[in-house]
């Protein structure tokens, strides 16, 4: 039987504390669009996603209508299209993502991640050639997302692809430099890739996947902060039991949603990402929960700790709720996404060495931090490897989304609009790490990848 009270304070949160679903995700296998004639395969990828998410929209808005929970993101993710556009040059690549750009347009969709590639242990000529038109293709696109992958801990870290990524973030910055730089807002550099990820930028179908699935992200720190702060000076045991109990609640309502999607669309459901996703809106802020548990400003000593029970206790409690929990799960640090995480980086108590120790106990990594548009290619090559080797070294996703802001500097701040937020210019280390980045090949595996 349903609890009235249960029932009003899932409405309390949603009238109040910002509760959603931050994203519906379609995941569309393309193997069966692959042709060796490029129109062929345009026009059949098209066809594909057209036919498969032709009432995506329309369906969360039934249930947006239905439940009355906000659906703030309806998103496509593909197979990696280096796999299914093996054979294209880089111009037939930027190409294919106006197709899929084209598509997205048609369905009302917010965006469609896939634009990507793996090459942790070496590059196919598709990926080479996709990695080489991403600067262009982003530029040319608003809504298409990529992601490539340089590192897993099995394999090691492939230096020769974490050097060019460098170089790619760079061109991308440059052709959209009248925008701030935003086409690197749509570009994420993993380790150990998930393949259900329903977030972008990094969402792709992987290899595994049926035909179609639907992937639901959740978000609510809002929610948590509340609760976290209605908690007191508790003790950090009740203070985990009170998050594990919200994120129980929070992941409750992201399943409903999945398997209700899943049922209209037809289409299997897949999993629930327990991710606490933030915005800039006013209490919506990861760093704000953290400052509830007694933080004078996220990012002073402490954060990190604090950052791990947090993480920790929203897969204890969302685990518990789902049968299928997935994705990147736990919480997200994205700077210009985050409104307390934006005034902590203002005033310098939040830094970007802060920031990549914090990723050690949290999803993803380094996410959506404006540096100095002059940075070198080979120091955001740099950053790339140190957060990589995070995620390598403790057999966990790590990502990074940095945005070097074309012709600004620390003491600036970039815009880039709705969800995206806007950030301040984050100081970088000026000391070059050319000579290391430049020394190519992979780094080993690490000793403990050898399981079997």
């Amino acid at each position: 039987m349903l609890n009235t009270n249960d029932i009003l304070e899932t409405i309390r949160m949603i009238r109040d504390e910002n509760l959603d679903i931050r994203t519906v995700t379609m995941g569309i296998s393309l193997f069966d669009c692959i042709s060796d004639d490029p129109e062929r395969l345009s026009q059949k990828i098209y066809d594909k996603v057209t036919r498969s998410a032709g009432r995506l929209v329309s369906v969360c808005e039934e249930l947006e209508r239905t439940y009355g929970i906000p659906i703030v993101n309806k998103r496509i993710s593909v197979t990696p299209l280096s796999y299914v556009g093996a054979g294209l040059s880089p111009d037939g690549y930027v190409k294919l993502a106006n197709t899929l750009e084209r598509a997205a347009n048609q369905l009302g969709v917010n965006f469609i991640g896939g634009f990507s590639a793996h090459v942790q242990k070496g590059e196919i000529l598709g990926a080479r050639n996709l990695i080489e038109a991403i600067p262009q293709a982003l530029t040319e696109t608003t809504r298409i997302c990529s992601s490539v992958n340089v590192a897993t801990t099995k394999a090691g870290i492939n230096m020769d692809a974490v050097r060019r990524m460098g170089e790619i973030i760079k061109e991308t910055a440059y052709l959209t430099r009248d925008k701030d730089s935003i086409g690197c807002a749509k570009l994420v550099v993993f380790a150990n890739i998930p393949e259900d990820n329903p977030f972008m930028a990094g969402a792709v179908h992987g290899f595994g996947e049926p035909d179609t699935v639907i992937n639901v992200g959740v978000s609510g720190p809002g929610v948590v902060a509340v609760a976290v702060k209605e908690a007191g000076d508790c003790d950090f045991s009740q203070l985990a039991e009170t998050v594990k109990r919200i994120a129980f609640k929070i992941t409750r309502v992201g399943q409903l949603i999945a398997s209700e999607a899943a049922k209209r669309l037809g289409t299997p459901y897949g999993i629930v990402d327990l991710s606490l996703a933030p915005t800039p809106a006013a209490g919506d802020s990861v760093a704000e929960i953290l400052e509830n548990m007694g933080l004078e400003r996220c990012g002073t000593h402490g954060t990190t700790a604090a950052l791990a029970l947090l993480n920790d206790a929203v897969k204890k409690g969302g685990v518990m709720a789902s049968n299928h929990v997935g994705g990147l799960s736990g919480a997200f640090i994205p700077v210009s996404e985050d409104r307390g995480m934006i005034e902590a980086a203002k005033i310098g108590t939040l830094t970007l060495d802060k920031l990549e120790a914090m990723t050690a106990v949290c999803s993803v990594g380094l996410d959506m931090i404006a540096i100095p548009g002059d940075t070198e290619a080979s120091t955001i090559s740099g950053i790339i490897a140190d957060e990589i080797s995070i995620g390598v070294v403790n057999n966990k996703t790590t990502a990074v989304r940095v945005i070097p802001v074309w012709g600004k500097s620390v003491g600036d701040s970039a815009e880039f609009g709705g969800l995206l937020g806007y950030a301040p210019i984050m100081p970088v280390k000026r000391e070059s790490c050319e000579r290391f980045i430049n020394r190519g090949g992979r780094i080993p595996a690490p000793i403990h990848s050898l399981k079997n």
